[in-house]
């Protein structure tokens, strides 16, 4: 525990002593807003903590603040172009056997302002048997804004909930599929279509958008196995996506393109998503990864975007976490690495000065 801001939906905050971050958010949990500033998330008990930087580009943060979220947990998030932060979790509604779980919904609109209330978006099924079944949510969120919720359901497909153009929430879709298991991988890329990816029994499943806010089409199985959860989606080209994942067989990162060929880059992973961002490094486009490896500690690598073929070289950072790291670049275009600490502190790295990419001592915010 430690004294900091708790802050209310729409309330002003004070200080008092909040809980310490056990988890981060699944997604992307450091993100940059409209106005230039990062902000970090973690998960706590009974809600969530919030970093934020001071000025754009740092290096001072405030923070953490609390925001209680009273039974809600798999906390994900996902930004969108305008900068809204979407948070998503489960919790349940009523007690004991006929407890139903619900998929809820609260939004960041600015940089360092209140959480909106939660707010139910329901479950794909209508009885408690199956609702019982029902994965954790994750989002995506469209260029034009609209938020698309997607869960694992009961029969180990997928199931979508999006917003119609007025921002009120359509009927659940199922999106058909099998065998699939928790951990989906969806991203939104700049034309505002929308890629989603789950692991299923021996292979991973696929799904897509033709055009921006179109339907989401099932798409041919990959002939893969992503360890669940890892997968995470990155735009390497125009209204082009490259999914990164630890192979369940090998323990080791692979890179795919649809339509291409699986290129293996080496490292041993522990569980957890892959951390990934594009940059400019010695005036050269760039894509760099980041996760935990098995003994915990964080390690980096950087490729030509779209090279991964001619090798990757994975080098330690000096950091450890028990949680997956986070990527962004802030608004001075460096890169930002984000982990959490052993004692649940924030720690910061920037890129350095310098060729190639170098981080800087990170420092606990």
């Amino acid at each position: 525990m430690a004294r900091s801001r708790v802050a209310g939906a729409g309330s002003p905050s004070e200080l008092r002593a909040v809980p310490t971050a056990h988890a981060v958010l699944d997604g992307r949990w450091l993100v940059r807003g409209r106005d230039g500033r990062l902000t970090a998330y973690a998960s706590a008990a009974g809600g969530l903590l919030r970093w934020t930087e001071t000025r754009p580009g740092g290096p001072e943060w405030s923070g953490p603040e609390f925001f209680p979220a009273p039974g809600v947990e798999d906390l994900s998030l996902a930004q969108g172009a305008d900068g809204y932060v979407h948070f998503l979790g489960r919790r349940l509604k009523g007690q004991g056997k006929g407890a139903f779980p619900e998929v809820v919904h609260a939004i960041q609109y600015q940089t360092g302002r209140p959480l909106t209330e939660w707010r139910s978006v329901g479950n794909p099924h209508g009885r408690v048997e199956r609702a019982v079944h029902m994965g954790s949510p994750v989002a995506a969120v469209s260029a034009s804004g609209t938020v698309h919720v997607l869960v694992r359901n009961a029969g180990g497909g997928v199931c979508l909930r999006r917003e119609d153009k007025r921002g009120a929430w359509l009927p659940w879709a199922d999106l058909r599929g099998g065998g699939g298991q928790d951990g989906l991988a969806v991203g939104a890329l700049q034309s505002g279509r929308i890629e989603a990816l789950v692991t299923g029994t021996g292979c991973a499943l696929h799904w897509s958008q033709a055009s921006n806010d179109g339907d989401m089409e099932r798409r041919p199985n990959l002939q893969v196995s992503p360890a669940p959860g890892s997968a995470t989606v990155q735009e390497t080209g125009p209204d082009r996506v490259t999914f990164y994942w630890t192979d369940l067989a090998t323990g080791t990162v692979q890179a795919y393109r649809p339509g291409g060929w699986v290129i293996p880059m080496g490292s041993s992973p522990a569980e957890g998503r892959h951390a990934v961002a594009r940059t400019l490094i010695d005036g050269y486009d760039c894509t760099v990864l980041a996760h935990r490896a098995v003994d915990g500690s964080v390690v980096l690598a950087a490729c030509g975007t779209e090279n991964e073929h001619a090798g990757v070289w994975w080098s330690l950072t000096g950091e450890s976490s028990a949680h997956q790291p986070a990527l962004a670049l802030d608004a001075r275009g460096r890169l930002v690495l984000a982990v959490i600490g052993t004692a649940g502190e924030l720690r910061i790295a920037r890129q350095g000065q310098g060729p190639g990419l170098v981080l800087d001592q990170a420092v606990v915010v």
